[in-house]
């Protein structure tokens, strides 16, 4: 089945049968009517466009699935505050995991379980309604603080992903009341507060992790920002051919995943692909590619992505420890508390915007940012 999938997507590219293929032509009619992949679906269309058809070694089917004992580990937090022995434990299992995958899911975090179906059910009732009233947040703007599209790289990729977005930058300078989308608002401001508690815990916690005391991570304002991802992954007529999110590593400090129940996310270990499954309650944490730097790649940023499905709509909701574009002097490098002479610095000094602006140059093609920063 992986051999015939291929084989379609080598027969339909349209590199292989039209070498003078202009993509920008057929770009500019699935975005200028600002309706996104839902758009394409609610039409009813049974095949993928080219536009999203992805080449055979997207797929790296050069990797693994892994085996069915590869399994993610996950952080049970009950008892972190009450309990120095536990507290100990907790702090070990963050660092092997931070240092080993890069990836986590937490339980017993906090975050009480109606409030993240509500979150879930805020950005299904954000995408279905109206797309008179989703047009009007519909930009390719990154400094604006409400932005809805398709794929923030559509128009550098070399071929799109079957999800479409939105972004709120929700602090430190949050947009209006009025300005966040009605249908979600009062749902991701309440979510805000809950998810922002569960961060300052893990970065208290890699703090420790790091040998640094409890509130390093927060006194650089690692915590400062806090952007939220709305992710829309509309069922697809052909999965094997495209890809739900292509292969990346986040650009921020930290990533606090809630996830529906379909599924679909995998984290590459090993040169294995390990599918992250929803885990009943859970917030996957992910490290950014500005932890892996401040923390001279001790901490690790590794390769992730999500499946297309042809179950769906799938929704999940990321929140980003991160400045995004927003203005700010703040420099960023490995922390000197870490550095010596057997482990001198590995990345050159930046600013959040500055390796945010880079990274969103670059787009989701497949490489990591870091080696750009890398001294």
């Amino acid at each position: 089945m992986v051999v015939d999938a291929a084989l379609e997507v080598e027969r339909r590219l349209p590199s292989k049968v039209e070498p003078d293929y202009d993509r920008l032509s057929e770009l500019k009619p699935f975005d200028e009517p600002k309706t996104g992949v839902k758009g394409l679906v609610d039409t009813g269309i049974g095949k993928v466009p080219r536009i999203f058809i992805h080449e055979p070694e997207s797929f790296d089917r050069k990797y693994g699935r892994g085996s069915p004992d590869l399994v993610v580990p996950v952080v049970d937090l009950e008892g972190v505050a009450d309990d120095l022995v536990r507290r100990k434990l907790i702090v070990d299992q963050v660092r092997n995991a931070s240092e080993e995958w890069g990836f986590f899911p937490v339980i017993n975090h906090g975050v009480p379980e109606e409030i993240m179906q509500e979150m879930i059910a805020g950005a299904i009732r954000f995408f279905d309604q109206d797309r008179e009233i989703k047009k009007a947040l519909y930009t390719r703007d990154t400094i604006k603080k409400v932005v809805h599209n398709s794929n923030f790289d559509l128009y550098q990729s070399l071929a799109a992903d079957w999800r479409d977005n939105m972004y709120c930058l929700l602090a430190p300078s949050p947009p209006s009341y009025e300005e966040i989308p009605a249908a979600c608002r009062d749902i991701m401001l309440e979510y805000q507060k809950q998810v922002t508690k569960v961060g300052l815990l893990l970065f208290e916690l890699q703090s420790e992790a790091l040998g640094l005391k409890p509130s390093h991570l927060k006194d650089i304002d690692s915590a400062e920002g806090l952007a939220m991802l709305l992710n829309y992954y509309p069922p697809c007529p052909e999965p094997d051919l495209t890809m739900g999110t292509s292969k990346h590593q986040d650009d921020y400090f930290l990533t606090a995943l809630l996830q529906d129940q379909i599924g679909g996310l995998q984290a590459l270990y090993k040169d294995q692909w390990v599918d992250v499954p929803p885990v009943a309650g859970a917030l996957v944490i992910n490290i950014g590619d500005l932890l892996q730097l401040i923390s001279n790649d001790q901490f690790k940023s590794v390769e992730h992505r999500a499946l297309a499905s042809r179950v769906g709509p799938r929704i999940s909701v990321a929140s980003f420890f991160t400045t995004y574009m927003q203005p700010s002097s703040k420099i960023y490098g490995p922390i000197k508390e870490l550095l010596s002479e057997n482990n001198p610095a590995k990345y050159r000094e930046t600013t959040v915007r500055d390796y945010t602006y880079y990274f969103n140059m670059k787009g989701l093609d497949g490489t990591s940012a870091l080696p750009h920063f890398r001294l």
